[in-house]
């Protein structure tokens, strides 16, 4: 999983240890993700299933893609669909993703790169793997979020950022014991490069066997990890995850992570993915692909794709055999 990787986290900025009058916040639940699959095939964990709504708020689910090896001809994509609403997040950890929209935004996103497309009042979308990699096979391991925006930006013109690894904030805690690449949001004063609507956090943190994390939280956010691989324990109970694992914290003012000093042996720590944003509170009417606030909208954004109104299939889309136009 090498994303974005450094020779000596000790260089790195660091996020100050919060103290001892922060609050530790106590965890909530740990829900362990279904598998399933997705688009045309390729298989996902469901990482927020189970998880009550309101302490997603105001992220709504994220799919962990792979990790899979694949072998010469399987990689496989999704087929041109509809969003409407809300942003979607693709961050690929390792091998490559090509992304096209409606209205005019796409390209790849490689190991640490992230592709943040705000649907707002709605686009059509394909992603797919490249020709090369459905020609060769290969390693292929990413995540898609999906943030709820408010009412007042569901009709918001269409945006796409596209963002860089190199672009990340990469932070070390106090002591060295983890490297944080800060995707979105602010970190103990250090900012991540990614644009939202909604106020959030989102960081990717590889925490080294038997190392500690323990990060300021804004209070008003909630607070969201995922374990992509590994194992250790979360919250001053230690209490213990793994691999697929998803936990949702109570309120406080910091989170705290530990790694197991026995990993796998081809693992460098524990991976996790932490998540916090400000809840927007408002009600929420979902189905497919359309997140809106009551069911007539919803309705209506069935109706105007059926009806075209989301956009067309662009003339310079040439479909490849990894995913089907």
């Amino acid at each position: 999983m090498p994303a974005v990787t450094v020779s000596d986290v000790t260089v790195l900025p660091r996020v100050p240890e919060p103290g001892e009058a922060a609050v530790d916040r106590p965890v909530k639940s740990v829900t362990t993700a279904p598998s399933g699959f997705e688009g045309e095939g390729f298989p996902v964990r469901r990482a927020f299933a189970g998880v009550d709504l309101r302490d997603l708020d105001p992220f709504l689910m994220m799919d962990q893609m792979g990790e899979v090896e694949y072998a010469p001809g399987e990689p496989k994509g999704t087929s041109w669909h509809p969003h409407r609403g809300f942003e979607t997040v693709t961050y690929i950890m390792d091998g490559e993703f090509e992304h096209q929209d409606s209205h005019g935004g796409g390209g790849s996103i490689t190991n640490g790169d992230t592709q943040w497309m705000t649907a707002g009042s709605g686009l059509l979308h394909i992603e797919r793997p490249p020709e090369a990699l459905v020609a060769s096979g290969g390693l292929f391991h990413g995540l898609q979020l999906w943030v709820n925006l408010p009412k007042a930006d569901k009709w918001l013109e269409p945006k796409y950022q596209d963002l860089r690894g190199s672009e990340s904030a990469l932070l070390t805690t106090h002591d060295g014991g983890a490297l944080i690449r800060l995707i979105a949001g602010e970190l103990g004063g250090h900012s991540g490069p990614g644009s939202t609507y909604t106020p959030m956090t989102m960081a990717h943190s590889t925490i080294s066997p038997g190392a500690t994390v323990r990060l300021p939280w804004r209070r008003d956010f909630n607070a969201l990890l995922y374990v992509l691989s590994g194992t250790g324990t979360v919250g001053t109970d230690r209490h213990p995850v793994r691999t697929g694992q998803a936990v949702a914290f109570g309120p406080g003012d910091t989170i705290t992570a530990a790694a197991d000093t026995t990993q796998e042996s081809r693992l460098s720590g524990m991976d996790v993915v932490l998540l916090g944003g400000q809840p927007i509170r408002e009600p929420i009417a979902w189905a497919g692909p359309f997140v809106m606030n009551t069911k007539a909208e919803v309705m209506a954004a069935f109706e105007d794709y059926q009806k075209g109104r989301l956009g067309v299939v662009p003339a310079t889309y040439i479909p490849h055999s990894g995913a089907r136009g």
